[in-house]
Parts: structure tokens; sequence; C-alpha cells
């Protein structure tokens, strides 16, 4: 019993992380919403905490967090050096804080995610509720610690790069956290959700 547990942990373990690589690397990690493109690659993340526990949750977000990395060094664009510290743009160089915003936020939304989740279900028996607050909130604290991070360690170059002042690049901040985060924490919790469903009827047990 214990064999099969494991064989499935390490089943789930892999697919989810080849599924956040296709797609971090195709479009399939941005659902076009007409007014903006919803990012998803943090979706994985979420139902891998929900069902292989919080650790493998954080797993599953340094590893989103280092493909964060990688593209924004290889395929920079304006912005890339909050992400990379690789790189330098305009005069803006990324530095040790890109690690901490690429990486940290993504290992917190598993844990997060997870922690949702946990207390959710003490009163959601159906766990669907359960399921859509830990979509919700997972993407939610991608969206506000990343952009929490840019603000307080990039907040100048920042505001040069998207050409405007550091004093509107709050409002800017909190308008990006408005028109993108809130599109893809919806998205997160229909997909968790719908997934998650069907993940249910295959796992009677936990696996972690």
């Amino acid at each position: 019993m214990k064999k099969s547990k494991n064989t499935k942990f390490i089943t789930l373990m892999g697919v989810l992380l080849a599924i956040e690589i296709i797609m971090a690397f195709t479009p399939l990690g941005f659902v076009p919403l007409g007014f903006t493109k919803a990012t998803t690659i943090h979706i994985p993340v979420v139902i891998g905490a929900i069902f292989l526990g919080p650790l493998a949750g954080a797993i599953l977000g340094g590893a989103f967090g280092i493909l964060s990395i990688i593209i924004n060094t290889v395929s920079p664009a304006l912005t890339s050096f909050v992400f990379s510290p690789f790189i330098t743009i305009g005069g803006a160089q990324g530095n040790i804080w890109s690690l901490v915003i690429a990486l940290v936020p993504r290992m917190l939304i598993g844990i997060v995610a997870y922690y949702s989740y946990k207390w959710v279900s003490k009163i959601d028996k159906t766990k669907v509720i359960a399921y859509a607050t830990a979509g919700v909130v997972g993407s939610l604290t991608n969206t506000v610690l990343v952009m929490s991070g840019i603000y307080i360690f990039f907040g100048q170059q920042y505001a040069a790069a998207k050409e405007v002042t550091f004093e509107a690049l709050f409002g800017v901040i909190m308008g990006i956290i408005g028109v993108n985060g809130i599109p893809e924490a919806i998205v997160a919790a229909i997909i968790v959700t719908l997934v998650c469903k069907v993940l249910k009827s295959v796992f009677k047990e936990k696996l972690y």
C-alpha cells in the first residue's frame, strides 16, 4: 500500500512538473480574456499542494520560479530585470532581489493554497468551495507578493521602464493587480475546481 502511494505521489508530481514546463514555454500558460491574458502557470502548483501537501506545493512553486528566471533570461522583456539577476535593461539591473521575487512568492503559492484548502475543507464537505478558495488564494498570493516585491525592491527602475513617475507607480501596480490579478484568480478557481474534482475520484486517499 505504501509503495503504491509513493508511486502515485511521484507520478502526479512528475505530471504536474511536466505541465508547468509545457505551460511556461507555450501559449497554454496564458489564457486570453479579451482585455488581458491570465497567467495560468501557478495552477499546477495549487493542485499539487492540495493533493501532495505543502512541501510538494512549495517545490512545484519553486519550479515555477526557476522557469520564470530562465524565460526572463533567455527571452528578456522590458521589465525582465525584476525576475532575473542576469539581465540589465536601460540601466536597470537585476540582482539578488530578482531571485527573491521570482522564487519566494511562487513557493508560497503552494503553502498558502494548501492551508487555505485545509481550513475551508473543514466546513465544506463537498470540497468544491475549498478547491475554489485554494485557487483564488494561491493565485492572489502570487500576484500580490510579486507586485509588492517589485514595488519595494525595484520601484524606481520599474517606474522608469513603465514610463511613469515613482509617485504614480503604486496606482499602476494596483491597476495591474486589479486587471490581471482578479481575472487570474477567477480562472484559477474554475480550473482548479474542475481538475481537482476529477483527481478526487482517482486518488481516494491522501498522498502525503
